[in-house]
């Protein structure tokens, strides 16, 4: 089972709320160094965090990357994006190409790029991919959609890197205490907390984190009817 005792560790999205919460959660269980990735990487005050350069939609960015942490035994996939309004029709063709640029392709072109890395150390490696509880509630529109694509390309993540020892994780919460969830009401999970939760799954060989009622509600809602899903539905019939 991965430690981070000890790991070498990436995190893109690095300067935000949860990234945060990875980078010194991380370093708190031990990590060696910890790579702070963004596309306007800040100074951290302590000589295991490295500032890294990084765009998750640029191909080339995430190639130097990879040339440059050749070290990484955990890579979390955290950067995402989001639009202001819900819908999947009423967005600009930069708004969907965003989302799914952002929050699908970003972490499936870096697990690309940092899978021979991974596979090559024998085990004791991970890649942690951030959902949504939202990947099984479609309300969100764009996001939803990005969101469940991501769901199931970690799932095809985890068949195809199990067999050279690289455990993958995938991680569905509701509303986090983030500046992105800011316009949002109802309850909302305190970052350190989620943190502590995939970290302690990842830890335990766990392959999922369900980390709020939210997400156990809705994961459990699938095998559902979709009017029981969408009331909405059935209110046409």
């Amino acid at each position: 089972m991965p430690s981070l005792n000890g790991a070498v560790v990436l995190v893109t999205g690095a300067n935000g709320g949860i990234g945060t919460q990875f980078v010194q959660q991380a370093l708190a269980r031990g990590a060696a160094k910890v790579y702070a990735t963004a596309r306007n990487p800040r100074s951290w005050d302590d000589d295991r965090i490295v500032p890294l350069a990084l765009d998750v939609t640029d191909p080339a960015s995430i190639q130097a990357a990879a040339d440059a942490a050749q070290d990484v035994t955990v890579l979390i996939n955290n950067a995402g994006t989001s639009t202001s309004t819900p819908g999947i029709l009423s967005h600009s063709d930069e708004e969907i190409r965003a989302n799914v640029e952002t929050n699908l392709l970003g972490p499936l072109f870096l697990a690309r790029a940092f899978a021979p890395i991974l596979s090559s150390k024998g085990g004791n490696t991970a890649i942690i991919d951030i959902h949504s509880a939202l990947s099984w509630y479609a309300v969100a529109g764009i996001y939803s959609a990005t969101k469940a694509a991501l769901w199931s390309a970690t799932n095809s993540l985890r068949l195809e890197l199990a067999p050279a020892g690289v455990h993958v994780v995938g991680v569905h919460v509701g509303y986090v205490d983030t500046a992105m969830a800011a316009h949002a009401s109802g309850p909302k999970i305190d970052p350190a907390v989620l943190v502590g939760q995939v970290f302690d799954a990842t830890e335990a060989g766990e392959y999922e984190v369900l980390a709020d009622d939210a997400s156990v509600q809705l994961k459990a809602g699938l095998s559902a009817p979709l009017e029981a899903v969408y009331p909405q539905l059935a209110a046409r019939e």
